[in-house]
């Protein structure tokens, strides 16, 4: 089993936690991860994006090859398109549907959407809305990681408890915040068809 992942966004959306969240829980469940990631430390806004790779066998490279990604998962819809030749033929997409506009041409948001579904396999969430209605909208990350989990090959409970840990030195409240956002995900993307089908 291996599996590549491609996490995409802008700075301060959350990319990075998705990044540690998949990391822990992989090795809770005893699997090989290499992680690598790009992003300007001091540039809220700027382009972020991180390739994870999990496996059941020693993995030696953290980059993920063109063609190569099972998963482009997305906080932004532009952001997503940019590595769209790293999907795989049968790969998914998973993205939220709120866009973060950053530059002066930004694309109308449905020739965006058009781009996304042309590939048959996308789900696009509207995870900024639904983190709000819980109670903050930071929380659209988990939305999609739990809108993901279907097509990543990590247990439920391992994702569960690295979210646990992750918001540890956050209140009981930031906690259960983000794992609600991660079962409302989870709800929204029901009947996504398990990535172990496809490797």
């Amino acid at each position: 089993m291996k599996t590549n992942i491609i996490l995409s966004g802008v700075g301060g959306q959350g990319i990075l936690t998705i990044a540690a969240v998949l990391d822990t829980a992989a090795l809770s469940d005893d699997l090989f991860i290499k992680q690598s990631e790009v992003h300007g430390m001091s540039q809220r806004g700027g382009a972020v994006q991180s390739h994870v790779r999990i496996s059941d066998q020693e993995i030696f490279s953290d980059l993920i090859p063109e063609g190569k990604a099972d998963l482009i998962l997305s906080v932004e819809p532009m952001e997503l398109l940019r590595y769209m030749p790293f999907l795989k033929k049968d790969g998914w997409l998973v993205t939220d549907s709120e866009s973060f506009v950053n530059i002066a041409n930004y694309p109308e948001k449905n020739d965006l959407f058009d781009q996304i579904k042309k590939h048959p396999n996308h789900v696009i969430v509207d995870a900024t809305e639904i983190a709000k209605k819980i109670g903050n909208s930071k929380a659209a990350n988990m939305v999609l990681l739990g809108a993901a989990s279907a097509i990543i090959p990590l247990s439920e409970e391992s994702l569960i408890e690295a979210i646990k840990k992750l918001f540890q030195r956050k209140s009981e409240r930031i906690i259960k915040l983000n794992l609600e956002a991660f079962a409302e995900g989870k709800k929204v993307a029901e009947g996504i068809t398990d990535l172990a089908t496809h490797t």
